[in-house]
């Protein structure tokens, strides 16, 4: 056990495939132990400070039920080529974090469809291995567990992004219109309505005088569906960009400077040149590194003359140059690998085309 992603605890692996459980689970722990111990005390009265116990067992249960459903998710995919980078459990559940989206709609649809079978499976189970079970104890559990994995699998089935039958939509669609993204956006759309439908049901369900523990739960799952839908919304429309995503096209054209030349010549070669971007070269013309623009900007104008540029420059490192003909997925898979805010850009021959900046990546995703 140790510490995984961001703050999240790492409990081992399943398959190679690391798991976290994150801080917040212990919240919602709390929260079911105390929250349904009032349900508990009316179905098993005389337990007293026991039924504490037993609502806690129940979170237990319903943890690990989740996490079963999350191992569905990550085997199936493996099982498709898929690399699975973690399992996640959190406040509202799990999260199976897939490496790549599925290359077909039908691969797709059999890894969402994946959980939800499985919480239903032991839903079912739960509810047959109660009927010859006598003890009160054991008999409540496995009919609340029951009760909370066909809840968790319906739940789960219902047609909006970020449930499991909203990527079963996105699936849907994708197969009718062959397109990926036109998926995403109309199950995105339903996770949004979906979200007002929740948190509208403990108002209309009370006849508008819902509990606050009601209350709670109802904003708790909007918020967590409004924020996955939307997310989904903006990827997707992120997506359909993709195709204009091009190194030719994005490079800024560069200047070659020696790396021992002031700032201040540096920028006068650039704006005689009409180029934006500089490129530092060795003395026999060959680029060692590429200027940061934030760098160059934060150097006061009357420093400038006494400072070389290559104090302002990244030198270059393996991933840090691309092709020029590197587009779409395969040129943000690139930047992924090697995170930086200025690529050198080179033709077949290895001669330098230009500067591609992460800026104008993020620019032509997110343009309308």
């Amino acid at each position: 056990m140790g510490l995984g992603v961001g703050r999240s605890i790492r409990l081992g692996r399943v398959a190679g495939v690391p798991v976290f459980v994150s801080p917040t689970w212990f919240v919602v722990a709390a929260v079911i132990t105390v929250g349904f111990e009032p349900f508990v005390a009316r179905n098993l009265p005389g337990l007293g400070v026991g039924t504490y116990a037993v609502t806690f067992a129940f979170a237990v249960l319903l943890y690990a039920s989740v996490f079963l459903h999350e191992v569905s998710h990550a085997m199936t995919a493996i099982g498709f080529g898929l690399p699975v980078r973690g399992i996640t459990l959190h406040f509202l559940g799990g999260h199976t974090e897939i490496e790549r989206e599925s290359p077909t709609p039908a691969r797709d649809l059999l890894v969402s469809a994946a959980g939800p079978a499985v919480s239903l499976l032991i839903g079912g189970a739960a509810y047959l291995a109660a009927a010859p079970v006598t003890a009160e104890i054991p008999e409540y559990l496995l009919l609340a567990l029951a009760a909370a994995n066909l809840v968790v699998g319906a739940f789960n089935l219902l047609p909006a992004l970020p449930l499991d039958g909203g990527h079963m939509l996105r699936a849907v669609v994708w197969r009718i219109t062959g397109d990926e993204n036109r998926g995403t956006i109309v199950a995105a759309r339903a996770g949004q309505v979906l979200a007002v439908l929740v948190f509208a049901l403990p108002f209309l369900l009370a006849g508008g005088r819902p509990s606050m523990f009601g209350i709670l739960w109802a904003v708790l799952v909007s918020v967590m569906l409004w924020g996955g839908a939307t997310q989904a919304l903006t990827v997707g429309r992120m997506r359909a960009k993709l195709p204009g995503l091009d190194a030719r096209r994005l490079a800024r054209p560069a200047s070659s400077i020696y790396a021992d030349q002031p700032v201040s010549e540096a920028l006068r070669q650039a704006h005689e040149a009409g180029t934006r971007a500089m490129v530092v070269v060795d003395s026999a013309g060959r680029p060692t590194g590429v200027v940061n623009e934030a760098a160059l900007n934060a150097v006061p104008e009357e420093r400038r003359p006494w400072i070389p540029i290559s104090h302002v420059a990244r030198s270059l490192q393996q991933g840090m140059t691309l092709p020029l003909d590197v587009r779409g997925e395969d040129l943000l898979r690139a930047m992924r690998h090697r995170p930086a805010s200025e690529y050198l850009v080179v033709d077949g021959d290895g001669r330098t085309v230009g500067v591609l900046a992460s800026a104008d990546v993020d620019a032509a995703l997110t343009a309308r």
